[in-house]
């Protein structure tokens, strides 16, 4: 394939990404999201590609479909064509749904997160169809839901019943990114996640702040809570929290090893001036180490000036990073038996949204390997792995529905993308670079695993 008829693809695929990134497909305001379903499901039919539509809870899930039943391989590949709202409005420099190039960069609500990756990777079928006479010489099936920016709340129960339609050989993954220097970044797994609000009620209404003489503060209380579930380096202190803990292996270990940097973009980039990890210890903590955060506090008066208020009640929002071993329904049993036993038993916990269990792929798997080649032949540079992503997402249903399907993430991302806030955007280039591993890998993959 020339250059310029890859050029040619590359193209058509940001004219597909301006056409979606039109589509308010926003889920947590249930926003344009059957339309935006109906699109993806054409532009996929123009392809050869069945598809068929799951209903979900909020939006449409779709499954898709094409290539020749006896292939050496099949491919799996994981989007969501719903985005996050488009607020902070006025914060925007462009318009949030109209996609828009400037200095090399194109910015609108999707362009990264996922609209971007997925017309990059329609891009990458055409243009391999037509290396192959128009005929795609690798199965490829698709599922791209609609619900992924309000938590996937249909996704394990669809992926658990259309099992039998979603086996393949492996899995690409939704996301992934370039660093500034042009090296392909890989994520080999999620963290698991566990949304919660601790509650704490002393009264059955505020009281003049003087009975704090005599009665205990719902803030403090929670105060006391939060203090007592990690240190000041960041380590959770909830008996057996750790215990579970599955090793790691030496695969992973020597990824971990190869990362460059200990977060200096990052650091810089946001302005941190209080980070946690001790010198050596960025990457293995972001990619291995479960983590406990407060979200978000509140009770009591909050206007200006003051008032001398006892609140009734308050509260504080939790969310727990699991690593693979910990699951949700063990560490909210720690949880509670650890605010027990700091004579906090009052202090109650609610659960948040659905919660997501953690989710890693085998650094040696030959579906890895096979993705990691293609990254170099496309990219021209080294691949930095990271066995894990810091972040959720609900890859666990693929892996444990579907016979521990290794799941890889390579994508178009860039560390200033601003993913979920104003001015969200890709590097022109770095979709050109998409286009071109989507190509390597099917072709890889055309030829079967290497074991």
């Amino acid at each position: 394939m020339t250059q310029a008829d890859l050029s040619f693809h590359i193209e058509r695929g940001l004219s597909d990404l301006r056409a979606l990134v039109a589509l308010q497909s926003v889920s947590a305001q249930g926003r344009m999201l059957p339309e935006t379903a109906a699109f993806v499901t054409g532009l996929l039919e123009a392809e050869g590609f069945t598809v068929r539509e799951v209903p979900g809870d909020v939006a449409p899930v779709l499954i898709a479909e094409a290539g020749p039943a006896d292939a050496a391989a099949t491919l799996l590949i994981y989007n969501h064509y719903d985005v996050q709202p488009e607020d902070p409005l006025d914060l925007w420099n462009t318009p949030p749904f109209e996609l828009t190039e400037r200095d090399g960069r194109l910015y609108g609500r999707g362009a990264s997160d996922d609209k971007g990756e997925f017309a990059s990777r329609l891009a990458a079928v055409r243009a391999v169809k037509a290396r192959h006479g128009g005929q795609l010489p690798v199965r490829v099936r698709w599922l791209i839901e609609g619900e992924e920016e309000v938590g996937s709340p249909s996704l394990e129960r669809v992926v658990r019943e259309q099992a039998a339609s979603l086996q393949a050989d492996g899995c690409w993954w939704e996301f992934g990114s370039i660093s500034d220097d042009g090296r392909p970044v890989a994520f080999l797994g999620l963290k698991g996640v566990m949304c919660l609000e601790l509650r704490a009620q002393v009264a059955d209404s505020d009281l003049h702040s003087s009975l704090g003489a005599v009665v205990d503060n719902p803030l403090y209380r929670l105060a006391r809570a939060v203090a007592s579930l990690r240190d000041d380096t960041g380590r959770v202190t909830i008996s057996g929290f750790l215990d579970d803990l599955t090793p790691v292996s030496p695969a992973d270990e020597a990824a971990i090893a190869a990362v460059p940097g200990q977060g200096e973009t990052t650091l810089a980039t946001y302005g941190i001036t209080r980070p946690l990890a001790a010198p050596g210890e960025y990457h293995r903590r972001l990619n291995l180490a479960p983590v406990l955060n407060v979200n978000g506090w509140g009770g009591g008066y909050q206007g200006e000036g003051s008032k001398t208020v006892l609140p009734a009640h308050g509260f504080v929002k939790l969310d727990f990073r699991l690593v693979p071993g910990q699951t949700p329904e063990r560490v909210l049993q720690l949880l509670r038996a650890h605010l027990d036993a700091q004579d906090l038993s009052d202090i109650q916990i609610v659960e948040l949204e659905a919660h997501q269990h953690p989710a890693r792929a085998d650094a040696g798997h030959p579906f890895v390997r096979a993705c990691l080649e293609a990254a170099r032949e496309a990219h021209g540079h080294e691949p930095i792995v990271n066995p894990s992503s810091g972040g959720s997402g609900p890859m666990h249903p693929f892996m444990d529905a579907l016979g521990g399907l290794p799941c890889v993430a390579l994508g178009i991302g860039n560390i200033g993308g601003r993913v979920h806030a104003p001015n969200e955007n890709i590097r022109r280039a770095d979709f050109e670079k998409g286009v071109a591993f989507g190509v390597a890998l099917l072709e890889r993959l055309a030829g079967g695993l290497k074991g």
